[in-house]
């Protein structure tokens, strides 16, 4: 059974375009893909992106738990508010998923991806067995066990500030100086909300976390004062374009954090055992998570054969990018293919050349490459 955000109607009524995403229907645009991308990029977009969960996790167990839990170490969350990126593994380091965890007061708050969040919930259960004095809260409505709901709206474009000023005058200034993967919480007319200067555009922006019985209210208030609605088709080429990987395209429980450009997200730094790394610590790497640029015509998609002299590769997600007006893809290569090389995809049946680069093609607006 596919289920809908509480934002179902707004998209219905904006003439959205929706499909199946990972069990919820989302929508892809509201008429124009690229115009939703390049407006994103230069002014302010508002998303739906309530069908991912939050989680909070409370207890006095719950630093030592998510210490166990996650590949990246929660003991760099050092001030109120301060989040890291993480990926939570399995014993044998394959991806259960990727996830935000927050710092609040005295309990830690998740933000897990909505295909893979009952699964994500059996998990965490499974590991809290082993902890006593842990409480783990859903904050998704149809999550069983829910508590208090929470949906979430993404704020994101050069002008986000602009519009919070606008729908918030009275927190401007406090939102304003949240910090880049900080967040903060307000008690407000609509009840307690949180901004976290988050997002999966490459832009400035925020999430607002938002009890769900406001959530209406305040899309409808962003888009009174201007902001224009955002897609989740414009998402996936703005998170493209930004180098931010997909759970279950870039990565999953095949691979590794190091096979998928997130190495960067492992703490092996010290003593700490988590929940697969032994298995990251015994690991010799096979491959390199590149990105590409299309050199020829064509458009770079999602499992499309990549030929190099060290043998072959993939790629992982592929689009034509707005900003740039090239096509533009992450693939998974032999790990001896180095940076500013050329390989060649096949599109088929016709081989053209493509060239490596790193994976982050556009931020702030700003080419990369």
């Amino acid at each position: 059974m596919v289920a809908n955000t509480i934002f179902h109607q707004q998209h219905l009524n904006l003439n959205a375009k929706m499909f199946n995403f990972g069990g919820w229907e989302m929508p892809i645009h509201y008429g124009s893909q690229i115009s939703e991308h390049l407006h994103t990029r230069n002014s302010v977009s508002i998303f739906d992106v309530s069908h991912m969960a939050v989680v909070d996790v409370h207890g006095s167990d719950a630093h030592s738990f998510l210490e166990h839990l996650l590949a990246n170490n929660v003991n760099k969350l050092v001030s109120e508010g301060q989040a890291i990126y993480s990926c939570m593994l399995n014993h044998e380091g394959g991806i259960l998923d990727d996830l935000i965890a927050y710092k609040i007061g005295n309990f830690y708050r998740l933000v897990i991806n909505a295909s893979t969040a009952e699964n994500d919930l059996l998990w965490i259960h499974a590991v809290a067995r082993d902890y006593k004095s842990l409480d783990i809260i859903p904050r998704r409505s149809n999550i069983l066990g829910m508590q208090n709901p929470l949906v979430l709206l993404a704020l994101q474009g050069p002008h986000s500030l602009q519009a919070i000023s606008k729908v918030f005058p009275l927190l401007s200034d406090q939102v304003s100086a949240i910090p880049y993967f900080g967040s903060e919480i307000f008690d407000t007319e609509f009840g307690e909300l949180m901004f976290s200067r988050t997002g999966y555009t490459g832009e400035d922006g925020f999430e607002l976390f938002i009890p769900l019985e406001f959530g209406s209210q305040i899309w409808d208030l962003f888009l009174h004062h201007g902001v224009l609605p955002a897609g989740l088709g414009a998402r996936d080429t703005l998170r493209i374009e930004a180098g931010y990987n997909l759970y279950g395209q870039d990565m999953g429980l095949s691979f590794n954090p190091f096979d998928c450009g997130l190495a960067w997200t492992v703490d092996l730094k010290n003593e700490r055992q988590f929940i697969g790394s032994d298995a990251l610590q015994a690991y010799s790497r096979k491959f390199s998570f590149v990105g590409l640029v299309l050199m020829g015509k064509g458009i770079l998609r999602a499992h499309q054969e990549v030929k190099t002299e060290f043998g072959d590769g993939e790629i992982t997600s592929g689009t034509f990018s707005p900003s740039l007006q090239k096509s533009i893809a992450f693939a998974r290569v032999p790990l001896q293919v180095a940076p500013n090389t050329m390989v060649n995809v096949l599109i088929r049946d016709q081989i053209i050349p493509a060239k490596v680069v790193k994976t982050s093609f556009v931020r702030k607006g700003k080419s990369l490459i």
